[in-house]
């Protein structure tokens, strides 16, 4: 089974709604839904079709920009989200630059957990993923 594919414009919509389907499924706010960020550049389409399809769970969100993939992962919390990195990373068998960011640890909302995940990428990977500025995703 794979992910189901969305347009990147609808990301900030996307993860608002899984947020908002986490909370009324766990008033206690124990589920979890992980942003999976992974870069996919070193990769050709195909091979990253092929990874999509056999990795992800139907109930997976796709979205990506140019070779920037981000999954949503429902009821993922990091560790979940980390055994998916490394499916990924053993399909490819190389190294992925990968991160997460989890709700609600890392954020209530979209635009937090985006921006908690674009930190992470600068800091941790030095890559600037400017097109996730809350003002070009309004």
């Amino acid at each position: 089974m794979s992910g189901i594919k969305f347009a990147f414009k609808n990301i900030v919509p996307l993860i608002d709604l899984s947020i908002g389907l986490a909370k009324r499924v766990d008033e206690n706010r124990a589920e979890s839904i992980t942003i999976l960020y992974c870069n996919f550049a070193e990769f050709p389409q195909d091979i990253i079709n092929a990874s999509l399809g056999q990795i992800l769970r139907g109930s997976d969100a796709i979205l990506n920009f140019e070779n920037h993939y981000f999954f949503i992962l429902q009821y993922t919390d990091k560790y979940g989200a980390t055994i998916v990195k490394d499916m990924f990373e053993e399909f490819f068998a190389s190294h992925i630059e990968c991160s997460m960011s989890s709700y609600p640890v890392d954020g209530e909302n979209a635009y937090e957990l985006i921006e908690d995940i674009q930190a992470n990428v600068s800091n941790r990977l030095s890559l600037d993923l400017l097109f996730l500025d809350k003002e070009r995703l309004s």
